[in-house]
């Protein structure tokens, strides 16, 4: 591809990475773009991604199909287990983030997302700039493929080498 001719990918089409734990479609990768990354993601019932932040990424999403608890803020205090109750200073707390919610973190900011339903949701997901989360999670499906409990060393490795602070674990059923 040449910067002189657009990308499309069609409804359906782009690489695929999969495991028992979250299926990520890469629909545009820093091969074919400057500004950002772009997933489409499937989140299982029971799958936490934990409440982290990035010193230099900003990241995107958008509900597309079923229900996630989000967040997107700084809270009062960073308790280590359970951002679900989590409040910022001016009152906000976790959301329900349903289909045409957007969600945008920027630097600096804490964020997490976990599905709590039964049912799987799917988001577009965006972060700028590219390609971290391209190796991002190629490596971290590669870890919760294993099988098992999520190796929380392996994945507290990959979070730190991405740019990525780990604040409450990562969970799946």
């Amino acid at each position: 591809m040449t910067w002189s001719e657009g990308l499309l990918v069609p409804p359906g089409h782009g690489r695929v990475v999969e495991t028992p734990a979250q299926r990520v479609t890469f629909k545009v990768t820093g091969t074919h773009s400057r500004m950002a990354s772009t997933f489409e993601v499937e989140v299982p019932p029971g799958f936490d991604v934990g409440a982290h932040v990035h010193t230099r990424s900003e990241e995107l999403f958008y509900v597309l199909e079923g229900e996630l608890d989000v967040l997107a803020f700084e809270p009062r205090v960073r308790t280590p287990d359970n951002w679900q109750k989590w409040e910022s200073s001016s009152g906000n707390r976790v959301v329900r983030a349903t289909p045409g919610t957007l969600i945008v973190v920027p630097p600096g900011c804490p964020h997490a997302f976990t599905n709590p339903t039964d049912t799987p949701a799917k988001m577009f997901f965006q972060a700028s700039p590219p390609p971290d989360h391209e190796r991002y999670f190629e490596e971290l499906l590669e870890i919760l493929g294993n099988g098992g409990p999520p190796d929380q060393e392996a994945i507290e490795a990959l979070r730190t080498k991405y740019d990525i602070e780990q604040l409450t674990p990562l969970r799946h059923r």
